[in-house]
């Protein structure tokens, strides 16, 4: 997975991206003001950064100066059109305003690893291979038929492993907001998922919330 910096003065929030960064398998590395992360990226290569812009000492405008090309998320309370449009004329390769969901972040990181080719376009566990680019899922070299809210249950399970998902979170990640079903619907795709891919002891029921992709890494 990625090798991540994390620069963040809020001890709270740095180690709470930190852990659920290092949940689904990426490789991270913590400061906590400007000066701190300049030097780090000046002698460390990194395949992305999370960056505060609001930090001691360098604010993180001008800690992206230093950034060598590093692909770049701004997490700011700072959220006005110019300061988006000052990020972005940067470098910056997305932007987040505080306060944020952690589910979010993570999406936003695996789109920005991706797009910038820091992350691999597919996922193996086992005899399983999901191919992110065509959408499809293998198993032992043969593809598995699968709906695409199957497919998209599956890639939110994938990106989000080792995490507990609730069953609403799950509906409103796959199936939007509007939708008018329950969460039983959840349970049936999961039932499915399983079978199909032979995860039965993979996709783990979490008692009274949902389910978690345990994932060993």
């Amino acid at each position: 997975m990625a090798s991540i910096l994390i620069v963040e003065d809020e001890v709270a929030i740095n180690e709470l991206v930190k852990r659920n960064l290092q949940l689904v398998g990426h490789r991270c590395t913590s400061v906590f003001d400007g000066k701190a992360a300049v030097s780090e990226i000046q002698c460390q290569s990194y395949d992305l950064m999370i960056l505060d812009i609001m930090l001691p000492s360098l604010d993180g405008f001008e800690v992206i100066k230093y950034a060598n090309a590093t692909p770049t998320i701004l997490l700011t309370a700072k959220s006005s059109l110019p300061d988006r449009i000052k990020g972005f004329t940067m470098g910056a390769d997305d932007f987040l305003p505080k306060p944020f969901e952690m589910l979010e972040l993570l999406a936003r990181v695996e789109a920005v690893l991706r797009r910038t080719q820091k992350s691999k376009n597919y996922f193996e566990a086992g005899d399983v291979k999901i191919d992110f680019d065509s959408h499809q899922v293998y198993q032992k070299g043969q593809l598995v038929e699968c709906t695409p809210k199957e497919y998209q249950l599956l890639e939110v399970l994938v990106n989000n492993r080792n995490i507990a998902l609730s069953r609403e979170r799950l509906l409103e990640l796959v199936w939007g907001y509007d939708f008018e079903g329950d969460t039983r619907t959840i349970d049936v795709h999961i039932q499915k998922l399983r079978k199909k891919l032979g995860w039965e002891d993979m996709i783990k029921t979490v008692y009274k919330l949902g389910y978690r992709l345990e994932v060993i890494r």
